[in-house]
């Protein structure tokens, strides 16, 4: 007996990568352009919040807000905290439930997923009922900078670790085509250029104190948390030092070790359960704390899309053979 034919349901799995997580909006915008919505979306740390976002029926009032962000307002996220990560990430949470929509996974009108890791067992947890925002808050929690969030008796960290572009969790929402979004491929050209070669330290802060020199001054609670950057960042180098024998920052070895790991996982699981069209957009030029320059983001998102998206003519999706 014949099957009946029927239509294909879309997945979208949005990967994590930090400030490079703005190129999703891009990828978004093409995705519409093409007229393709996707029935599904689930995301990992940063591809949580977007893909929140999107679910959400927020994106384009998200995606006008990111591009009003600058250093100054950046920071201003940023509360510092002494045990368990570098910040607390209640701000950015709290930002979110006060500016856009929070509710329960459950009533979203597209079928959304986040990514964690339970911090004791190293498992993947799929966050798929309750609080968006708090499913996001566990997704974004990278060891090390956000602390870890309590939820149903575990301590969730980033789901990077365990998922970096969870296609699989896309697949298992029933999707029958999935499309990925890698934003860590290309970090290789990366780390093949010495670790050290990015703004020192006095020019960073040259940069905040020509901000505030304008008016627009730091605010006083992020002080201590500057500070203590200071000794993340690299400082200042030696002319006389070629830059391959610069030693790194510790910020530097911590996010260029999260990057190799998260590079090796993602195709280590994309190789068992590969997704229908993969997109991958430039991004190498970014930096992890880069969330001030979404509209490049979101360019070589959007850039990267419209390269990609003629792969689904083979399951023929004739949106894109126009």
């Amino acid at each position: 007996m014949a099957l009946a034919p029927r239509t294909p349901k879309i997945g979208l799995a949005l990967g994590s990568g930090s400030a490079r997580g703005w190129a999703h909006m891009g990828v978004l915008k093409a995705l519409d352009d093409a007229g393709i919505k996707p029935d599904v979306v689930c995301g990992s740390s940063i591809g949580a919040l977007v893909g929140a976002a999107y679910a959400a029926g927020e994106l384009d009032r998200f995606a006008e807000w990111t591009q009003t962000l600058n250093m100054r307002s950046v920071f201003g996220f940023m509360d510092f905290k002494l045990s368990g990560g570098m910040l607390k990430g209640e701000k950015l949470i709290d930002f979110w439930r006060r500016n856009f929509v929070d509710f329960d996974i459950e009533s979203s009108a597209i079928p959304f997923a986040a990514v964690a890791t339970d911090l004791h067992s190293g498992a993947e947890v799929w966050l798929r009922e309750g609080s968006m925002a708090d499913a996001v808050r566990a997704s974004i929690a990278l060891p090390g900078l956000f602390t870890p969030v309590q939820r149903g008796g575990r301590l969730l960290v980033d789901g990077g670790l365990v998922n970096p572009v969870p296609a699989s969790l896309a697949r298992a929402m029933g999707a029958d085509i999935v499309i990925a979004v890698d934003l860590n491929a290309d970090l290789i050209q990366r780390h093949m250029r010495p670790l050290g070669v990015v703004a020192p330290v006095s020019d960073t802060m040259g940069a905040l104190d020509a901000a505030e020199a304008q008016g627009e001054v730091v605010a006083a609670q992020n002080a201590v948390w500057l500070e203590r950057l200071r000794g993340w960042m690299p400082g200042p180098r030696s002319p006389d030092v070629p830059p391959s024998a610069q030693m790194p920052s510790l910020l530097d070895v911590v996010m260029t070790s999260v990057n190799i790991m998260q590079m090796r996982i993602t195709r280590s699981r994309m190789a068992g359960d590969p997704p229908e069209l993969v997109i991958a957009p430039r991004l190498a030029h970014l930096g992890l704390l880069d969330f001030h320059r979404a509209k490049e983001a979101m360019d070589e998102g959007y850039a990267a899309a419209q390269a990609a998206l003629p792969g689904l003519q083979h399951f023929g999706w004739k949106a894109v053979q126009a």
